[in-house]
């Protein structure tokens, strides 16, 4: 059984406007309509730049001053749509128009002038971004804030055994909530599956595509067998020329400790191994995603034990203008051994801020290790 819709006007409103009939269609007018809160805003927002006018121009200058205007016009550019607030400054306009004609252009004063028209030009601009993005008021923020909170729960590792260990860390360009780096994982019992994935460019620019993606990833991960061939089959598929895409897969069975790594164009993952106290390359192979319609992947496999752990990485942590990528390998390897014996999940940050300093780049890395 369908409900009824609730009343256009509330009971109490209704009985009081009974006594007075020929605010009933006023009442109306301002509620219907789809777009009844951008148009009843569009005509407070003029009859207070009038009134203010008004005043100004008949009462004191001082009281009401014309400055008032600057921060109607800024809650225009905020709330309204790019229609709706050219009738905004329309009346905006009129008064001051008014003011001048009635105390004399001097009294209004240049800078004043010079500082409302920026503040329209300013409020023209956020009410065409707005309407691009089809959202009203601030909610566009809103979605971008979401959008980023989204991102950050997706690139948390699952929660993982007690005898297993993970750590993530995540450093953007500029300081920048979104970037070209990002990480997608899930569990499956004692199925472990990590993909890094590096998109080209760096903070914001690289940031769009990067969500885009994310969300692209995340499902084919743990759905598909083969992860990085569909990934770039997804990729070839999109033809565009918005750069290239690199990723590392990692399949770790969390009871035996047996991994596999796959890489497409990725930087190699080290291996720390706790028997001989170095470092070792894995030799994984790939092509960059999305150049070729057939992904070939040379995987590497072996097991982690007690005290091992296994460092994934973007580029971003070891190249630097100037300088081979080799070496910036070779610094990292030569940091993980000055600060992650002190723990690995308090020197996973320290090993971050320590190769990152000295440039601006988007920088990811992941640890996974065995107590």
């Amino acid at each position: 059984m369908s409900s009824r819709p609730a009343p256009l006007i509330p009971p109490r409103l209704r009985a009081f406007l009974v006594r007075v009939p020929f605010l009933v269609p006023i009442v109306r007018f301002l509620r219907r309509g789809p777009l009844a809160r951008d148009r009843n805003l569009t005509i407070t927002l003029s009859v207070l730049s009038l009134v203010v006018g008004g005043l100004a121009a008949r009462v004191s200058l001082e009281w009401f001053s014309p400055s008032l205007l600057i921060l109607i016009t800024l809650v225009g550019g905020l709330q309204l749509r790019l229609r709706s607030l050219a009738k905004l400054l329309a009346a905006v306009a009129v008064a001051l128009g008014y003011i001048a004609i009635t105390l004399g252009v001097g009294r209004v004063g240049l800078g004043l002038m010079v500082t409302i028209g920026f503040t329209t030009v300013l409020a023209v601009l956020m009410a065409r971004t707005r309407g691009k993005l089809g959202v009203q008021g601030l909610r566009g923020d809103a979605m971008l804030l979401e959008l980023r909170d989204r991102l950050k729960s997706q690139g948390e590792l699952p929660p993982l055994p007690k005898d297993w260990g993970g750590k993530v860390v995540l450093k953007q360009a500029g300081g920048s909530s979104f970037g070209g780096d990002f990480l997608v994982s899930m569990r499956d019992g004692d199925n472990l599956e990590i993909a890094l994935v590096d998109v080209s460019g760096k903070g914001v620019d690289a940031g769009t595509r990067a969500l885009l993606l994310s969300g692209t990833f995340g499902g084919l991960l743990g759905s598909v067998g083969d992860f990085l061939p569909a990934c770039n089959a997804y990729l070839h598929r999109q033809r565009g020329d918005e750069g290239f895409v690199t990723a590392v897969h990692v399949r770790i069975n969390l009871a035996t400790g047996a991994y596999t790594i796959t890489s497409a164009g990725h930087p190699p993952v080290v291996k720390l191994d706790a028997g001989s106290g170095g470092w070792q390359v894995a030799t994984a192979k790939g092509v960059v995603l999305g150049v070729v319609p057939d992904l070939h992947c040379e995987p590497d496999n072996g097991v982690l034990r007690k005290g091992d752990a296994l460092l994934l990485y973007t580029d971003g942590l070891i190249e630097q203008p100037g300088r081979d990528i080799d070496a910036g390998l070779d610094r990292l390897l030569g940091e993980a051994e000055r600060l992650l014996p002190s723990g690995f999940r308090d020197g996973a940050r320290a090993l971050v801020n320590s190769m990152a300093s000295g440039h601006n780049d988007d920088c990811a890395l992941v640890l996974i290790w065995r107590p």
